[in-house]
């Protein structure tokens, strides 16, 4: 279990590299929708937050995308 505080690392990222952004220009080399967004997040810090299960990236209050890589495919 994770303490708000443990997460400041990756609110910054949020802050510094997506936030008030062009997505064009953040996402390297994917079209930046919701889905690769989800999972370019997932790839990025799960390394570094290691029970990261799924990443979940909404476009609209109804609409949304989730990445959740298969554990323990073959």
């Amino acid at each position: 279990m994770r303490d708000y505080r443990d997460l400041a690392e990756f609110k910054d990222w949020i802050d510094s590299v997506l936030d008030h952004r062009h997505l064009n220009d953040c996402v390297p080399g994917r079209n930046p929708s919701a889905e690769h967004l989800a999972m370019w997040v997932h790839d990025m810090w799960s390394p570094r937050i290691p029970e990261l299960s799924a990443v979940r990236v909404s476009e609209t209050p109804k609409t949304w995308a989730e990445y959740r890589p298969d554990v323990g495919r073959s």
